[in-house]
């Protein structure tokens, strides 16, 4: 059984050019993914849509009339929300907030929401059909030969060479930051706080904890991805991984699931530990992203991706687009005419 070592991930795009590049190294499988949460004992759909509130409710809203009964719940707050909570209100309502929202928020920040800022979101998706699809994109799939393969592909070039096990840090060896800036075009996706040596402080980072289990079962749970919407319950969440491929021949006596943990990133002084999944983002975080960037500037041929290296969310096809903009502003030019890697 395939397992996603670092938690489910899952290929979605509506940028053509996108689709093309990723289609030169892997075929994809038609898979769309579902989540569901459980909240009190009870399983319902996620994202909120019109089959999430008629079961909540227990009603049978149409949209117009779900719809307004939305509206009238979060109409609850009425001036400017001064946290998560108060914000997500404004936009689901307390109901939904409380059932869905509130305790998963809770254990991914390990903060109530209530001593979160408002900023954190800026929207909830839900919809007003039963269209329980997680991704609205026109591409959607998972790698038919799975993650691995198709990196390797990717990078099976004869100008390419990876290096494994190499510490860009440790200057005992020739490839650190020391030997190489400067003298050759760096494209780095590392977190950006250490690239400086936390020069401005430490940007702070959420990181997750997996423990991976093998049951002797056909099928544990029915599902790719359950979400757990009780504080009781210390995990966000449970993968199942055999249902990520329903098209291959798995065992029908075992399967793998994976329960997930959310928490801080911590490290020590010399950038090990935690690895860092997300970017946390709060007001001080941007002003030392601020003083990053203009460091950033003075970096002579170094170009920051990622969402390490640039501190921002970014799914994968963003990542890749991303990418693939920098070759054709940067780096192409650069290699091409001798153009300034800064653009300028």
């Amino acid at each position: 059984i395939e397992v996603h070592r670092y938690g489910a991930h899952l290929f979605h795009t509506s940028n053509e050019r996108v689709w093309e590049y990723v289609n030169r190294f892997t075929t994809f499988t038609p898979y769309q993914h579902r989540v569901y949460t459980t909240y009190r004992d009870e399983v319902f759909s996620m994202p909120i849509n019109l089959g999430t509130i008629n079961q909540y409710t227990r009603s049978a809203f149409g949209p117009d009339a779900a719809r307004a009964w939305v509206a009238e719940q979060a109409a609850q707050i009425t001036g400017e929300p001064r946290n998560l909570e108060e914000k997500a209100i404004s936009l689901i309502g307390r109901p939904l907030y409380e059932a869905f929202i509130k305790a998963y928020t809770a254990k991914q920040w390990q903060t109530d929401p209530t001593e979160l800022g408002a900023d954190i979101i800026s929207r909830l998706p839900v919809r007003y059909t039963y269209d329980n699809r997680y991704f609205n994109d026109t591409h959607e799939g998972l790698p038919t030969d799975g993650y691995t393969a198709w990196l390797e592909r990717l990078a099976d070039h004869p100008n390419i060479s990876v290096r494994l096990d190499t510490d860009f840090f440790d200057d005992s060896q020739p490839w650190s930051k020391a030997s190489c800036v400067g003298q050759l075009p760096i494209v780095y996706t590392g977190p950006v706080d250490r690239y400086f040596d936390y020069e401005h402080g430490d940007l702070s980072w959420r990181t997750l904890d997996f423990e991976e289990e093998v049951l002797p079962v056909g099928d544990f749970q029915g599902t790719p991805v359950m979400n757990y919407a009780d504080l009781d319950v210390p995990f966000t969440r449970i993968h199942e991984f055999r249902h990520f491929h329903p098209e291959r021949d798995y065992p029908d006596d075992a399967t793998v699931i994976m329960r997930e943990y959310s928490r801080f990133a911590e490290h020590s002084a010399d950038g090990t530990g935690d690895e860092p999944y997300y970017p946390v983002n709060t007001p001080q975080d941007r002003e030392r992203l601020l003083s990053y960037r203009e460091l950033m500037k003075s970096e002579k041929d170094v170009l920051f991706g990622g969402r390490l290296g640039t501190y921002q969310y970014l799914d994968m096809h963003m990542a890749i687009g991303s990418a693939l903009s920098m070759v054709d502003n940067r780096l192409a030019p650069h290699v091409k005419t001798g153009a300034r890697l800064d653009g300028s």
